[in-house]
């Protein structure tokens, strides 16, 4: 991941078949990833690796954002030098996800917070950032295909479709509405989610939120409202990982 988003942050040019909006997203997203994403993924595996369970949840939620970003990578960056690194990096990240899947059935642990009021809202959180989002991207899909053209966000980066609108409604906001119901019901499952979740939703309403100031100061439309929400939320998230980390650990025990 260091190597591809020091390659594409750095030579000059590097993404010069992109439009001049989605050009300025690779570079934000480079600049991210090395600067940001990098450091967290190797002191998370560090610490990990040393036994801090709470390292585990961040090093997985890391992992899930790499998924995302590099599905993003592979299939709407047109093919350069590094099409290779991105599939590399790809599946590290899936495979490494599927290592802490494994870990969890191997070792269950019985993970219990017992602080209802935190679970609770969590859980509504995860369901109404779902809900949110499916509106914004319905919002933006619907009319154009019931205007038989193609949306305006799509025309603005150059690409044929929006890998964001795909792994968002297919894979992960209903992924994050589920999560937010089996919380709210006191699952297992989620309690092992909720964390990678919002480690998830740290990252990537940070990289949002950067991409958005990256695209203002090149002239680009952007509304630094969505970034100064952004914030918020990445603020949020942060602080609700801090609550539930602290009960986690006071309540975790491994069979």
């Amino acid at each position: 991941m260091s190597m591809t988003s020091s390659i594409g942050f750095y030579t000059p040019g590097f993404y010069a078949r992109e439009t001049l909006n989605w050009a300025t997203q690779s570079l934000g997203q480079d600049m991210i990833d090395l600067y940001l994403v990098a450091p967290i993924l190797l002191v998370s595996s560090i610490l990990s690796w040393k036994g801090n369970n709470t390292a585990v949840y961040i090093w997985a939620g890391t992992n899930l954002f790499l998924v995302y970003t590099f599905c993003i990578y592979c299939f709407d960056v047109h093919f350069n030098s590094m099409f290779i690194f991105y599939c590399i990096n790809l599946g590290l990240a899936f495979y490494s996800l599927l290592f802490f899947v494994y870990t969890q059935v191997k070792t269950p642990a019985r993970i219990q917070v017992n602080n209802l009021v935190l679970t609770n809202i969590i859980g509504i959180y995860f369901i109404l950032i779902s809900i949110c989002f499916y509106f914004l991207w319905l919002s933006d899909i619907i009319p154009a295909i019931v205007a038989h053209k193609v949306p305006a966000s799509l025309l603005e980066v150059g690409l044929p479709t929006n890998a964001v609108h795909v792994i968002d409604l297919a894979v992960f906001l209903p992924g994050m509405f589920i999560t937010g119901i089996l919380l709210l019901r006191k699952k297992t499952l989620a309690f092992i989610l909720a964390p990678v979740s919002l480690v998830f939703f740290i990252l990537m309403n940070i990289t949002i939120g950067g991409l958005i100031i990256m695209m203002s100061r090149k002239g680009i439309e952007a509304s630094m409202a969505v970034a100064i929400a952004m914030g918020f939320l990445a603020f949020f998230s942060l602080i609700l990982l801090i609550l539930y980390a602290m009960q986690m650990k006071k309540n975790t025990e491994y069979s």
